[in-house]
């Protein structure tokens, strides 16, 4: 994977699933976290689905998307690049 300079655009890792989730957009974010939240029963991971359907400025998706990478990366979920 390239690395890419939006925040929107990753790959990422759904628990007990092996092949990456190509994430481009808000919408693709909103339905891997929907995704996650029904694998894993996580109480931070239902806390963030809940502060992402409410996101409503640019400012407000950078700051949940950027959560969730950072949580993705804290688990380990987070697609290494190169």
């Amino acid at each position: 994977m390239v690395e890419s300079s939006n925040l929107l655009e990753f790959e990422a890792m759904l628990p007990r699933l092996g092949t990456p989730i190509r994430i481009r957009s808000f919408q693709d974010a909103l339905v891997f976290v929907c995704r996650w939240t029904i694998r894993e029963k996580d109480l931070e991971v239902r806390d963030l689905l809940r502060r992402m359907k409410g996101a409503s400025s640019g400012r407000d998706i950078h700051s949940v998307v950027g959560e969730l990478r950072q949580k993705l990366a804290t688990r380990g979920l987070l697609q290494k690049t190169g």
